[in-house]
């Protein structure tokens, strides 16, 4: 249990304010002194008693409060990692341009602690260039950005734009604040070391789609939640990201190129189209090996059908293996792995030999099932390199893994 650190949670004036609370409290259960500042619109979605019996100290909301201790200015000081959650368009936008007019953003820009913010707000405001550009800003700064996720949001709307969950926001903080504590991974400042700056760097993310008629489709279950971890984690690293998406369920990082597509015939021709130029590429996809022999141009009628519908499948091209087969010099190449096995033995042997078979760099193996890999916030997987060797192990968050793939790329 760590005692010794200072954390500050900064909430800002949006519905998902009261998750927080639970942000609050994992910090307060892990040992550290949790201190509060809340904007005044934080304190009409969720009241300062709550806050100040979660965290165990005074919740500050007032620029002009403590002028004697220099308050503004000594809460950001004494900080061993600020997180702002949620952060709101307003708050980004004035954290991009370095504004203070409240007590929160004085507190930000009088510390050198690391930053994480993890936006929410509705899906317009997130698509919004403004926003875009804000949040791209903040990004090469240094500053980790954690989500938002996709999902329900205030009324009836549904899209980009909920704030992600405390566990993960939590996890994420941790990451951050272990890079900015280690010799090898940041900058004398304390960010985030470019390491991957100016490095092309194209991923896939999401799940394939092949279609059977125009209504239905043969897919899975993946969310492109890693991949998009990656993208963003690549970008906070200084790379030059393009990001193939495939039927996303999570809002695509800022401040990356998105390219579009759904089946594996898009995805391929996506990728060749992209791959000459990019120093690495990573396939986090997981792209269907099989598409039905004839797509129907219209509805299939059961009507039609009968009692039993017979489907007929062909082969999808290997797109990791041809990626892998036309690599240039020094262009490093990533596969994923998907796998059920639960036994870590016969899981390796899977891997091995699926590395042997795609001739890629790096395979990333994970363990996947009903409630684990596919469409959750966590991930575990193991890294091998092409001789079938182990070079790296992560669990836990999808942008801490995400972070330790990087690592043994770089």
């Amino acid at each position: 249990m760590n005692t010794a650190r200072t954390i500050v949670v900064g909430i800002t004036g949006g519905i998902a304010a009261y998750k927080a609370v639970n942000i609050v409290r994992a910090f307060v259960l892990n040992g550290d002194s949790v201190h509060v500042v809340a904007t005044p619109a934080a304190l009409r979605f969720i009241g300062k008693p709550t806050l100040e019996a979660i965290s165990r100290h005074p919740v500050y909301s007032e620029l002009y409060e403590g002028v004697d201790e220099v308050r503004h200015v000594a809460i950001g000081q004494s900080a061993d990692l600020i997180v702002v959650a949620p952060a709101t368009a307003n708050t980004i936008a004035k954290l991009a341009a370095g504004l203070a007019d409240d007590l929160l953003g004085n507190t930000i820009l009088a510390s050198t602690a690391p930053l994480v913010i993890a936006p929410a707000m509705h899906t317009e405001m997130w698509n919004n260039p403004a926003t875009v550009a804000n949040i791209a800003t903040l990004r090469s700064r240094g500053i980790t950005i954690v989500g938002p996720g996709y999902g329900r949001l205030t009324g009836q709307d549904v899209g980009a734009g909920r704030m992600e969950e405390p566990d993960t926001i939590v996890a994420a903080a941790e990451a951050a604040l272990a890079r900015s504590q280690s010799h090898d991974g940041v900058e004398p400042s304390g960010e985030p070391t470019q390491d991957l700056l100016n490095r092309r760097i194209l991923i896939s993310a999401g799940g394939t789609r092949e279609p059977l008629d125009p209504v239905r489709f043969i897919g899975n279950r993946s969310s492109g939640k890693q991949g998009v971890a990656l993208a963003e984690a690549a970008r906070a690293r200084g790379a030059l990201v393009t990001l193939v998406a495939c039927n996303l369920e999570v809002a695509p990082p800022a401040g990356v190129e998105v390219v579009s597509a759904s089946s594996t015939a898009e995805l391929r021709d996506a990728l060749r189209a992209a791959a000459d130029t990019a120093d690495v590429i990573i396939m986090a996809a997981a792209v269907a090996d099989y598409r039905p022999q004839n797509v129907q141009p219209g509805k299939i009628k059961k009507e039609s059908t009968g009692e039993t519908f017979t489907l007929e499948l062909v082969k999808n091209p290997d797109i990791l293996a041809e990626l892998s087969a036309t690599n240039r010099d020094g262009q490093v190449i990533v596969g994923f792995a998907a796998e059920t096995e639960a036994d870590r033995d016969r899981l390796l042997n899977l891997g091995r030999d699926k590395i042997a078979r795609k001739g890629c760099d790096y395979l990333v193996l994970n363990t996947v099932g009903w409630s684990d890999g596919f469409a959750t916030d966590s991930n575990t997987v193991l890294l091998l390199d092409r001789l079938g060797d182990i070079v790296g192990e992560a669990s836990g968050s999808k942008m801490s893994v995400a972070h330790r793939i990087l690592d043994v790329v770089v």
